[in-house]
Formats: structure tokens, C-alpha cells, sequence
């Protein structure tokens, strides 16, 4: 994307949450004006939009944010399923380091709260806030449609899909994993391993060939890495052994210590 196609972009979007939210026209030009560079202005749009309530946007103003976003995921580099590690015992599973947010497979999975309505968290660079940053503010309108059909909170260990929006993925499935602040109990293990059967079978159901999984509550919901990745190596076998689903699973991974992690698992 040009540098000054993407602060045209900024600045506009930018202008219209504040505009939203009821910010005088020469109090917003002010405060867009001290942030004239391109990385000011997208941290005050990420701001924006991970604090935005799940409310219907003008076609005009998406018709930017599309452009906007997608040209940001195409200057980061689409992965395919291609791109992912192979070569381990299971053919079946595959390991990828990298953004899950410009992985073009079927299905990416997000580690979601039980709002399941993303993080509200200004410029949080948990998964969750990454995920509903680069799909776009529709898809926290999509995840409040769900949760208000459904009534009540998500369960920990359940899934839910939704389109993926400006993501290369197609879909994104959402699961709430155990907080485990550092200690995971027998119940947390359970929990973890039920959030990676809820997907698959929610995949399968939906037809999709190709998933990538996160590394599910080992963020700030502290369930240890090594023990984490066991678990999902383990169910995640364990359920393609019993479905003939024809899934191709990704595990995907961010950091070098859970690829080294994966590595041996998978091996």
C-alpha cells in the first residue's frame, strides 16, 4: 500500500470513530493533526476500534477500513497451508511460525474471552485483540449477534465459527480456554483439551479441510507451554484417529521456545 493512500485512509477512519462518538469536528482535527504519521494514526485507529461497541458502520467507512486492512495483511505476507512444516510422524499435522492473522487456511482458531466479543484493551497485542483488529469491526458485530441469540456467556471448552472478514482465513473459530494463572488442575486440563475437540468437531460440521490452531490459554491465562502444547498434540491426534475428517491441522506458533516445543511433540 502507498504510504499516503494508508494515512489518507487513517486519517478519514480515524476521523469517523471519533465523529462516532460525538467529538467536535476542530477537537478531532486537532488530535489527528498531532498524529500525522502513519504509526500514530494506526495506533489511534486500533485504539478506536478495539473500544468500539458492536454497532452497524457506514458503507462508506468500511469500504475504507477493507482497504485499509487488507492492504496491511498483503504488506505482512499471506502464508498458505503449503507454507506450514511437514515431514513429522503424523502427516495429518503440521507446524507454521508466524501471525496467524495472514495465514490463508480454512479456519483459524482465536483465543477468545466469554464475551467472545474480542479484547476491548487498547492495543493489546494479545491474539484476540490481533484477530478482531485485522478482520475488522465486523467481526465483533458478528460475535455480539451470537451472543445475543445465544443469552448468556460462552463456556469455557466451546466453539463458535464466523466468517473471517478482511483475513485470509475463511473462517474464524472462537474457544475459550482455561484461566489457569500458572497452575493448570486436572479440570483446566480437561477444559483445554475440550477447546481443541469443540473446534475439530465444529470444523468438520462446517465442512472445512485445513485449521490453525493458537497455542489455546498459554498467554495471560497462564496455562504452562510444554504442558499446553501435550495437550493439544494429543487430542488433536487423538480426534483425527477417530474421524475420518480429512482435517489438515497447523499448530501454529509465535515464538522459537513453543516451535522447539512443537518440534519434539511432533516428531
Amino acid at each position: 500500500m502507498e504510504p499516503k493512500r494508508k494515512v489518507e485512509l487513517l486519517k478519514e477512519l480515524v476521523f469517523g470513530l471519533y465523529a462516532e462518538r460525538s467529538f467536535e469536528r476542530p477537537a478531532i482535527a486537532k488530535r489527528i493533526a498531532e498524529r500525522r504519521a502513519s504509526e500514530m494514526l494506526w495506533d489511534e485507529f486500533r485504539a478506536l476500534v478495539n473500544t468500539r461497541p458492536p454497532i452497524p458502520a457506514g458503507t462508506e467507512w468500511l469500504a475504507m477500513q477493507d482497504e485499509l486492512l487488507e492492504g496491511m495483511l498483503s504488506e505482512k505476507g499471506i502464508a498458505s497451508l503449503d507454507d506450514a512444516e511437514t515431514g513429522f510422524a503424523d502427516p495429518r499435522m503440521r507446524l507454521w511460525q508466524g501471525d496467524i492473522t495472514t495465514l490463508a487456511v480454512d479456519a483459524i482458531v482465536n483465543a477468545a474471552n466469554s464475551q467472545m466479543l474480542g479484547c476491548w484493551q487498547p492495543g493489546h497485542y494479545c491474539i484476540d485483540n490481533a484477530i478482531h483488529t485485522f478482520a475488522g469491526v465486523q467481526l465483533r458485530c458478528a460475535c455480539a449477534d451470537i451472543m445475543d441469540a445465544q443469552g448468556h456467556e460462552e463456556p469455557t471448552g466451546h466453539a463458535k465459527m464466523t466468517d473471517a472478514y478482511n483475513l485470509p482465513s475463511k473462517h474464524v473459530i472462537h474457544t475459550v480456554g482455561p484461566i489457569a494463572n500458572g497452575a493448570p488442575t486436572t479440570k483446566h486440563r480437561a477444559q483445554l483439551a475440550a477447546c481443541y475437540r469443540s473446534c475439530l468437531d465444529l470444523a468438520c460440521e462446517q465442512g472445512i479441510e485445513s485449521i490453525a490452531f493458537c497455542c489455546i490459554s498459554t498467554g495471560v491465562f497462564g496455562f504452562p507451554q510444554h504442558d499446553a502444547a501435550e495437550i493439544a498434540v494429543r487430542t488433536v491426534r487423538g480426534w483425527l484417529d477417530e474421524n475420518d475428517s480429512g482435517i489438515t491441522v497447523v499448530f501454529d506458533v509465535f515464538g522459537d521456545a513453543d516451535r522447539g516445543i512443537y518440534r519434539t511433540l511432533l516428531a
